[in-house]
């Protein structure tokens, strides 16, 4: 039986012709994967601000979240996950890229990545598909459900 979801909410920033993305490591993973900023909801948050909370924590770039760009869920195992990615608007700059990023860092790199390579800049499928879909315009559904995600990651409060 499946645990109780745990709800994400991540962010589509596009800047002329580049997609925001962050690249964040997991213990369990050997090298970091690539993602859009954003991540899990707290108690009491609603999804629109978490996506606006999580991509301050990732980029140091206010955001306005505006319409849901499509819904994802996967299964890793007995964990049910259901992401809502949004469109974002940058509402503050600030200069990520002068960030300095620590030993024990989860986001261990913030890119303005070029549209064309996105596809090949994600390595896991559930995150891969649905954005590509919706950068591509493919995505009428604006849905997209995985029963095996095909990957488990462990965030580091997950860690033992």
């Amino acid at each position: 039986m499946p645990q109780s979801a745990i709800h994400l909410a991540t962010g589509i920033a596009v800047r002329g012709e580049r997609l925001l993305m962050v690249a964040s490591r997991y213990t369990n993973q050997p090298h970091p994967l690539w993602n859009l900023p954003g991540g899990r909801q707290q108690p009491g948050e609603l999804l629109v601000e978490t996506v606006v909370r999580e991509f301050y924590e990732e980029t140091h770039l206010r955001v306005r979240a505006g319409e849901l760009a499509y819904l994802s869920e996967s299964y890793d195992g007995n964990r049910h996950f259901l992401n809502a990615t949004f469109l974002v608007s940058v509402i503050e700059e600030s200069f990520f890229d002068k960030l300095r990023m620590t030993p024990g860092d989860h986001v261990v790199a913030v890119e303005w990545v070029p549209l064309e390579a996105v596809s090949e800049r994600i390595a896991v499928r559930v995150v891969r598909e649905p954005l590509v879909a919706y950068l591509e315009g493919r995505s009428e559904r604006r849905y997209a459900g995985y029963h095996d995600a095909g990957i488990t990651i462990e965030w580091p409060a997950d860690a033992p």
